[in-house]
C-alpha cells in the first residue's frame, strides 16, 4: 500500500506530519484525461453553492473534482494540482531560459524571477508529498509566448488567474484540513501573482481583481479542457 507523503513541510509550516493511505492508479496520459467533449462547465454559485448541505453538496462535489483517473480522494485533487503547477513552471522556466525580460530592473523581471521561483517550489512540494502516486509532467510547447514579452505578460496573467480559479474550485472538495491548509498556501500566492502581472498588463482594478471582491471558482473539467485549448500540452 503506497502511503501519501506530508512531511515535505513548507517554510510556513501550513502543513504538519500527516500520512494517508491512497489507491489508484494515477499515472495516464494527460491529454486523455483532459478530453472532456463539449462545453466545460464552470462551477455555479462559487463559494456558495460549496455550502448546501446532502445531496446537493454531494453533486456539488462530483461535478467539480478531477476525473477519476487523477487518483481518489485528495490524492486526486494533488495531482490535478500538480499538473498545473507542472504547466506553470515549464512556463516560466522557458521563459527565463530566453530572457523574455531583458531588464533585470523592470517590474516584468522581478515577477518572472520570483514566479519562476514560487512555481518550482510548488511543483518539488507536491511532488515529495505524492511520490510514487505523482502523475508526470508531459511536454510543453509555448511558442512565442515564452519569447515575445507582452505575449508572455498576457499568457502569465492567464495562467495565474487560471491557477486561482482551479484551486478555489476544489476547496469545498478537500477532506484533509492540513491538505486544505497547504492548498489554501498556494491558493494565496497564484492570487498574489496573478494581482502583479495583472496591475502590470491593465494598471486597473481590473487588472488586480478581475472578478471583483469575489473570485470565481472553475470546476477540474472546465480548467482542463480550456487548459487542452491552448495547445501548450504536446506530449505526456
Amino acid at each position: 500500500m503506497y502511503k501519501l507523503n506530508l512531511d515535505e513541510i513548507d517554510p510556513s509550516g501550513v502543513i504538519a506530519e500527516h500520512h494517508a493511505a491512497i489507491e489508484g492508479d494515477t499515472r495516464m496520459d494527460f491529454l486523455k484525461k483532459a478530453g472532456l467533449g463539449g462545453a466545460a462547465a464552470v462551477s455555479g454559485g462559487a463559494v456558495l453553492s460549496g455550502l448546501t448541505a446532502g445531496t446537493a453538496s454531494a453533486r456539488h462535489r462530483s461535478s467539480t473534482r478531477p476525473p477519476s483517473s487523477f487518483g481518489r480522494g485528495d490524492v486526486g485533487i494533488l495531482n490535478y494540482a500538480l499538473t498545473l503547477e507542472f504547466l506553470e513552471a515549464a512556463f516560466y522556466n522557458q521563459a527565463t531560459r530566453n530572457n523574455v525580460a531583458p531588464d533585470p530592473a523592470s517590474q516584468l523581471a522581478v515577477f518572472l524571477r520570483t514566479v519562476t521561483r514560487d512555481e518550482n517550489r510548488h511543483v518539488g512540494f507536491l511532488r515529495g508529498a505524492l511520490r510514487s502516486k505523482a502523475v508526470k509532467s508531459p511536454k510543453f510547447n509555448f511558442g512565442d509566448t515564452v519569447r515575445d514579452p507582452a505575449m508572455f505578460a498576457q499568457t502569465a496573467e492567464v495562467l495565474e488567474n487560471t491557477g486561482v480559479t482551479a484551486y478555489l474550485g476544489q476547496a469545498g472538495n478537500i477532506k484533509s484540513t492540513k491538505i486544505l491548509g497547504a492548498a489554501g498556501s498556494i491558493l494565496s500566492i497564484e492570487a498574489r501573482h496573478a494581482s502583479v502581472i495583472g496591475l502590470i498588463n491593465k494598471n486597473s482594478s481590473k487588472g488586480i481583481a478581475p472578478d471583483g471582491a469575489f473570485d470565481r471558482a472553475k470546476s477540474a473539467r472546465a480548467v482542463l479542457a480550456a487548459v487542452k485549448k491552448t495547445g501548450f500540452i504536446v506530449d505526456n
